[in-house]
């Protein structure tokens, strides 16, 4: 049997050259909820491509807040409001004000992501240099975790900030490059401007890793401000950078 609204409306149409199809354009409050769950999810999909997430998988919680939620007369619009936490983003509902009883609802999402990061296939103790066999890939929870890393060549040759257990999550923030000279080292110090190449004797008086900036008692006894190029050897760091020797 045909709907008799559509009918009338499609007679409209041919007679008037408009029509009501308001009802077929009717938004339940089921698929608003559906909507939001679907926008929340595909933020977090763009997010997983710019961050090259392994194999990431989402669990999308739409929560629902006390305030009643009613159907829409017309189309709902989804809008993201706060996605910078997974396990607590906001996003807007919004029944357009054209549409009799339009409203705004405010939803939270709660979502847990899941991806194969690095872990610390055994203890690690503070600053040693990281091998390919102190690491593995394992499906962690890395809802709160922003700087989790996947690829091995990435943390090969650095060091653990502090001990790492065995499997713990390897985060950027708690690796960092070794140290290139150490305190008391003697070092050479070289300035360089186009062909002309000097150098001098010096002492570190700080450890450091390349490219931090350290002190350094010169061969005069002065004590400089330089920059780790290398294992022993520096430049001065008011001097414009240089590629450091592999």
């Amino acid at each position: 049997m045909f709907n008799k609204r559509i009918v009338t409306a499609l007679l409209a149409l041919l007679l008037f050259g408009r029509g009501n199809f308001s009802a077929a354009a009717e938004t339940p409050a089921a698929q608003v909820i559906q909507q939001v769950q679907d926008a929340a999810t595909g933020q977090l999909q763009r997010e997983a491509e710019a961050n090259g997430w392994l194999a990431p998988k989402f669990d999308v919680n739409v929560v629902r807040g006390s305030r009643p939620l009613a159907s829409c007369a017309g189309a709902v619009t989804v809008k993201p409001v706060d996605t910078r936490q997974p396990t607590r983003m906001r996003f807007d509902a919004i029944c357009p004000a054209a549409a009799p009883d339009g409203w705004r609802y405010e939803f939270v999402v709660r979502a847990l992501v899941s991806a194969e990061v690095l872990v610390a296939a055994l203890d690690i103790p503070a600053n040693q240099v990281l091998a390919a066999d102190d690491v593995m890939l394992q499906r962690h929870d890395i809802s709160g975790i922003a700087d989790s890393v996947n690829d091995v060549q990435a943390v090969l040759g650095l060091r653990g900030k502090r001990t790492l257990r065995s499997g713990d999550v390897l985060r950027l923030g708690v690796l960092a490059q070794p140290d290139m000279i150490k305190r008391g080292q003697a070092v050479r110090i070289v300035a360089k401007r186009e062909q002309i190449e000097v150098s001098m004797a010096g002492e570190a008086l700080d450890n450091g890793a390349r490219g931090a900036v350290v002190r350094v008692r010169n061969a005069n006894g002065t004590v400089i401000q330089a920059r780790v190029k290398a294992a022993g050897l520096v430049e001065p760091a008011d001097m414009p950078s240089t590629q450091s020797p592999d």
